[in-house]
């Protein structure tokens, strides 16, 4: 799920009131921000260094069931088409519709079908259930480069901007990945960069009270600031990852495009070589409008990962596969289901399976 570089030793406590550095030229100078105080979780970092890079443990064969149960929509087209006996341009024609149906694409669907009339003649298959299996060997391939690990610890703080559509589920997944943070021992503090809908910052302290950590949010003002101070706290207050939200919007309101570029800008400020990451949380019912997201958001911001969400709800999952082959922004993670483990580390081959039917 992440991949973690060398701890440090386990740090003194940090004030909770900091004075927070004055905000660079060209942001509106903010009140105070309110800070969402909340008891810091009792798992501290150990005191002694672990190696360079420690890897969590692969998801139990609990989660392919549930991936396979959340896939359903997206696969059912597929999954059904391998029960004949015959191997015929009937079964390339269906497989073909089905993918397009699941929003993979032609570019993608192509290239599938293509891949997949080469392994059909080098394994000399004779029946759809071994075209299934290579199906799904040719589809993990395709979406292979877009499964990476999230890295944390080669800065710290390591800062995340996450950015998105509004109802993508951005302030949902920042609580997710907040509680798979603290459960990794490290140390959180959120950003509530939504000044404009006032839901949405409650949403976020409501996931910091939860969580037990804090959240530095205001009433209105500059999104932008907000994330300068949290950036700033987070750096005299000693913490692993700031998490920023931002404000949810369409890629056609340019000047809302251009407020998310002033944050990253500030942010940079802030810190040298901030944001870290920034990540883009996308709906996959959106299917291929997603692609469009990625496009936009990547073209203006440099993406560095993908959060797709509500996969268990969408019949347009193979959206995945348009992106691997027309923008392969790394998927950290997908989500299948409204619980805190249903957010899990995209794994190409278990989803290709999964999609499939297979296993």
């Amino acid at each position: 799920m992440f991949r973690f570089f060398k701890r440090k030793s386990t740090p003194e406590t940090a004030s909770t009131e900091v004075q927070a550095e004055a905000a660079p030229d060209g942001v509106a100078a903010p009140t105070l921000p309110t800070v969402a105080e909340a008891p810091q979780p009792q798992a501290a970092h150990a005191a002694v260094e672990t190696p360079a890079l420690v890897a969590e443990e692969q998801p139990a064969s609990g989660w392919f069931n549930r991936l396979r149960s959340g896939l359903r929509k997206t696969g059912a087209g597929i999954s059904g088409l391998f029960g004949g006996s015959r191997i015929d341009e009937a079964l390339y024609e269906e497989l073909e519709a089905a993918l397009i149906m699941a929003d993979a694409g032609m570019p993608a669907t192509t290239a599938l079908l293509a891949d997949l009339r080469k392994r059909v003649k080098a394994a000399r298959a004779e029946t759809p259930q071994q075209v299934r299996a290579l199906l799904a060997d040719a589809l993990a391939d395709l979406l292979a480069p877009l499964q990476k690990p999230l890295d944390i610890g080669r800065q710290q703080p390591t800062v995340l901007m996450m950015v998105g559509v509004n109802g993508a589920g951005k302030t949902t997944t920042i609580g997710k990945l907040t509680q798979h943070l603290l459960r990794a021992e490290e140390k959180v503090l959120l950003a509530a960069g939504d000044t404009f809908r006032a839901a949405a910052r409650e949403q976020l302290v409501a996931w910091g009270q939860r969580n037990q950590v804090q959240v530095i949010a205001q009433e209105g003002g500059d999104p932008a600031a907000v994330a300068f101070d949290a950036v700033s706290a987070g750096k005299a207050r000693d913490m692993d990852v700031v998490i920023v939200d931002t404000a949810g919007r369409l890629p056609t309101q340019l000047h809302l495009m251009e407020e998310l570029k002033k944050v990253k800008r500030v942010v940079a400020k802030a810190m040298d070589g901030a944001p870290h990451e920034i990540l883009l949380v996308i709906d996959a019912n959106n299917g291929q409008n997603a692609l469009a997201q990625v496009r936009a958001f990547d073209d203006a911001l440099g993406l560095t990962g993908l959060v797709i969400t509500k996969l268990d709800g969408s019949a347009k999952g193979g959206v995945i596969a348009a992106i691997a082959r027309e923008r392969p922004v790394p998927v950290y993670f997908i989500g299948v289901g409204e619980g805190l483990d249903d957010l899990q580390p995209f794994d190409a081959r278990a989803f290709a399976r999964a999609l499939v039917g297979e296993g």
